[in-house]
């Protein structure tokens, strides 16, 4: 059977899940949701939008079949910045009555709704903030078309409650369906069943048979174009960027098969990427059925593909196995890297794997560096009560869960660990996963039949611990040690035009601009430009590190393309450590302000919330000198 014709097993195992299991599988407690799951919880939703671009605004309907357990009077949702018209029960409708509580800067405010008896539907009316922080409007000329406005969102972690009023916690789940009415020259997609093209009435209906936890509730609204690739894997773009994408994205069917191979069968029906504004903040997120990804994987040469391995990979780990809180969350990414480089060696082969090991190995480095050798937050399982979920999404969940995966795999075996994972995925399927539930069924179906290779190793060292523990083993990449060795004749003084460099790939550039001497003369940035051209880079990874280097030994040829990336790039993982670079020195300081105060616009509030911090910009204002 074609493992991509599972929606009727699929349907069939949401039902069970949801009728058997629903409040024991959200039992934990959460502190970033004011929702109370084991007293009432919901199941399914039926959402109806209007998404208006003059007011920057959505006004919708969120019918939500509910659960409740015993005689609860009451259910609670979360919202943030969100204007609550009425609440009413049932079908027919009948009014009840509502309550707003006191508003936290991130949690925002719990909705609480009373309940008459055998309530099992409650609709809520509502319309989100001109600022909500889940949406980004963008005008006609943020776009790469210039002519038509696009809207997207970005839930993950707790900002589905600035869009739609739900429980938004990833330990609960539910199915939805959708009805959307935008501009008819526009196109909007789901998390869900997508149209392929545009109508003329501007009214789509959407459907997600499968359950989800809120954060992945997602949806893009422009002028977007389809292209398939496969019978099962497409991919979305604007216009003018099709084609690029496209061919950028050839390998997705190879790695929904890779991935298929390795830990069982894909279970979203379609597998589609869209190509967003460069606005989005991050590289990818994993929605179902449709990953969102960022224009700065568009480099030309298909060197950056492993992001798109990254979100399928979470199609198991995350959205089927899923963190049952955000301190959980080394559970969705650590076991999705060590996944991401499972398909990448199968399609590009070991060499390949291994550099992507070796760079998240020295990522991983820095970023522990940056903390500090005891930091509560270099622990695997979180702790972030009180604080912003977004405060624990740093690569520690990504690059140490994934090490201690690689780990267990040198001691028991791939054979043996794959055959674990499969199974894991296999069995939890729909729900969601704690660090304790996690470290339990690893005990019970892998550590107790292979004590003897578990003998010497600490898992729960890794887990509840800071730092990475002594029996890590090294990571190797051959081809690095290639590269180590121009790097040496460089820093020996060796020029540039006799370094031996033909076929290198960009994780080898990667790796040389990371080697080579930091403090160079300008005379020196200058050979290593002429000669290769890294001002001018397609490839973002490379021209984020070659612009620190700029930042760093005052190479101001660099700068005007520097200040171009900063203006049309929001992902925040390269624009945060150009800011800070900016802001070691005073006259770097005024060019962050400046540059900022003109790309401000372009960036997502996720990505604005974190420069905002960093360059304490609610100090400046529009009469700012910088």
């Amino acid at each position: 059977m074609n493992l991509f014709h599972l929606k009727q097993f699929s349907l069939f195992l949401a039902c069970i899940i949801l009728s058997v299991s629903c409040f024991a599988q959200t039992s934990t407690s959460d502190p970033h949701s004011y929702a109370q799951p084991d007293r009432a919880v919901v199941t399914h939703l039926a959402l109806n939008l209007t998404v208006n671009f003059q007011k920057k605004v959505l006004t919708g309907k969120a019918s939500w079949n509910i659960k409740v357990n015993q005689d609860a009077g009451e259910i609670v949702f979360d919202t943030r910045d969100l204007e609550i018209r009425k609440v009413t029960l049932g079908d027919p409708e009948k009014l009840t009555t509502f309550t707003l509580g006191k508003n936290d800067d991130f949690l925002g405010k719990p909705l609480t709704v009373k309940l008459s008896p055998g309530t099992t539907v409650v609709n809520i009316y509502y319309t989100t903030s001109p600022g909500a922080a889940a949406l980004q409007w963008l005008t006609p000329q943020q776009t790469g078309g210039k002519m038509l406005p696009f809207l997207f969102t970005q839930s993950q972690a707790i900002l589905a409650r600035t869009w739609i009023p739900c429980q938004d916690g990833p330990g609960i789940r539910f199915t939805y369906e959708a009805d959307v009415k935008v501009p008819p020259a526009l196109l909007p997609l789901m998390s869900a069943s997508n149209p392929q093209e545009k109508n003329k009435s501007g009214k789509y209906h959407f459907n997600m048979a499968q359950p989800i936890p809120s954060y992945l509730l997602a949806l893009a609204v422009g002028d977007i174009a389809f292209r398939k690739l496969s019978e099962h894997t497409g991919v979305y773009a604007e216009p003018a960027m099709l084609e690029k994408v496209a061919w950028e994205f050839a390998d997705i069917p190879a790695m929904v098969a890779a991935a298929e191979r390795l830990y069982g069968p894909y279970r979203w029906d379609r597998y589609d990427v869209i190509v967003l504004p460069p606005s989005f903040p991050f590289g990818g997120m994993e929605n179902p059925r449709l990953t969102f990804a960022t224009p700065t994987v568009i480099a030309g040469d298909r060197s950056l593909v492993s992001l798109v391995s990254h979100e399928l990979a979470h199609s198991w780990s995350g959205n089927l196995v899923t963190n049952a809180t955000w301190d959980d969350f080394w559970l969705n990414e650590g076991f999705t890297v060590y996944f991401e480089r499972r398909i990448d060696e199968q399609l590009y082969g070991k060499e390949f794997a291994d550099m992507e090991w070796v760079l998240g190995r020295q990522s991983l480095a820095d970023e522990l560096n940056s903390f500090g050798e005891d930091d509560r937050d270099t622990w695997l399982k979180l702790d972030l009560s009180g604080r912003d979920p977004d405060d624990g999404m740093t690569g520690i969940a990504y690059e140490k869960g994934a090490l201690l995966l690689h780990c267990i795999e040198e001691r028991v075996g791939r054979e043996k660990l794959d055959s674990f994972l499969r199974e894991y995925f296999s069995v939890n399927a729909f729900q969601s996963m704690t660090t304790a539930s996690f470290v339990t069924y690893l005990e019970n179906e892998l550590v107790a039949t292979n004590q003897a290779a578990f003998q010497d190793f600490d898992y729960k060292q890794w887990i509840y611990g800071a730092g990475i523990p002594e029996s890590c083993p090294p990571i190797i990449s051959s081809r690095f040690l290639l590269v180590d060795l121009q790097i040496a004749a460089y820093n020996e003084g060796k020029p540039c035009s006799e370094l031996q460099t033909k076929y290198w790939v960009a994780q080898e550039w990667i790796h040389f601009l990371s080697g080579i001497q930091q403090n160079l003369s300008s005379t020196r940035m200058k050979e290593l430009d002429d000669t290769f051209g890294f001002t001018n880079s397609g490839n973002s990874e490379i021209a984020v590190l070659w612009f620190l280097m700029a930042i760093n030994n005052q190479y101001t040829a660099a700068y005007p393309q520097m200040e171009s990336f900063l203006n049309s790039v929001g992902r925040r993982k390269f624009i945060m450590p150009l800011y800070q670079a900016l802001m070691q020195t005073e006259t770097g300081k005024q060019m962050a302000m400046a540059i900022y105060k003109k790309s401000r616009q372009n960036y997502h509030p996720v990505a604005t919330g974190s420069v905002d911090e960093l360059l304490q910009w609610k100090e400046h204002d529009k009469n700012s000198p910088y």
